[in-house]
C-alpha cells in the first residue's frame, strides 16, 4: 500500500510492504528519487523477502538540507552546510516518533542516494537511532570526509557503501576523490565495525546510472542483517 502524507510539515510517502513489518526503512525524496520510488520498493520487497515500511520523506533543497558542513565545491551558497543537523533532527524527533506509534518500535534503516547517501553516512555518526545504514554513491568526496570520519565513531551496527565503477573516473577533481575516499571509508569501517557488518558494493556505470536499482539493493542488504534472515 502506498499512502501520502504529511508528517511534521513534510510530505511522506509511506509503502507497507507485508503484513507485521519487520523494520523500517527511511529514505530521502528529491525529485530524482519521485519517477523511480515506486518500482525501487517492489525490488526491495523482492530482494528481501521480509516485510517492511518504507517512509521517504520530501526534500525541498537537495544542497541546503543535506550537506553537513560547507565546501564550495558543493555550492558557493552560503546556507548550504547549515541546515543538515535541522534535517536530522527532523528524522529522529518527528518522523521515527510517528512510524514507532504507526509501526511500532521495530528497528530503522536510514538511506540515500548521492547527497541522500552522504547524509545517511553523516547521519550513522550523529546518532544512534539507526540499526543500518545504506549508502549508495554518498558524496563522500566533500572536502573534509577522512578527518571528520576519522575523528567519529560510526553508531549504526551496519553500513552499507556502494559506488559507480566509472564515478572516479571524471574530469572535476573534486569528484574524482570520491573513489579513494570510499575505499578509505570501507576501510575504516571495517576496522571499527567488522568486515561481517559493512561492505562496499560496486556497481556498473557512472553516478547517473539505473539509481533506484542500486539504492534498493543496499536496502535488501540492511534488511538481511538487520533481521538475520
Amino acid at each position: 500500500m502506498k499512502q501520502i502524507v504529511e508528517i511534521g510539515g513534510r510530505e511522506c510517502l509511506l509503502y507497507n510492504e507485508g503484513e507485521e513489518p519487520k523494520v523500517l526503512l527511511i529514505q530521502t525524496l528529491g525529485a530524482q528519487e519521485r519517477g523511480s520510488i515506486d518500482s525501487e520498493v517492489a525490488m526491495i520487497s523482492e530482494a528481501s523477502g521480509t516485510s517492511f515500511v518504507m517512509a521517504a520523506f520530501a526534500i525541498g533543497d537537495w544542497e541546503v538540507e543535506l550537506t553537513p558542513w560547507h565546501d564550495p565545491a558543493v555550492s558557493k551558497r552560503q546556507a548550504v552546510g547549515e541546515h543538515a543537523g535541522e534535517t536530522l533532527r527532523y528524522v529522529t524527533d518527528t518522523l521515527i516518533p510517528y512510524l514507532h506509534q504507526e509501526y511500532g518500535e521495530i528497528p530503522i534503516v536510514l538511506g540515500g542516494y548521492s547527497l541522500g547517501g552522504l547524509f545517511s553516512l553523516w547521519s550513522g555518526f550523529e546518532s544512534d537511532c539507526f540499526a543500518a545504514i545504506a549508502a549508495m554513491s554518498p558524496s563522500v568526496w566533500i572536502a573534509g570526509w577522512q578527518d571528520y570520519a576519522s575523528q567519529h565513531l560510526v553508531k549504526s551496527p551496519y553500513v552499507y557503501l556502494s559506488l559507480g565503477d566509472r564515478e572516479e573516473h571524471c574530469r572535476d577533481k573534486a569528484i574524482a576523490q570520491v573513489g579513494n575516499n570510499i575505499r578509505w571509508e570501507h576501510e575504516h569501517l571495517k576496522q571499527t565495525l567488522g568486515s561481517d557488518h559493512t561492505t562496499l558494493e560496486w556497481n556498473t556505470g557512472n553516478h547517473f546510472v539505473d539509481g533506484a536499482h542500486r539504492t534498493a539493493k543496499g536496502f535488501a542488504w540492511c534488511i538481511d542483517k538487520v533481521c538475520q534472515r
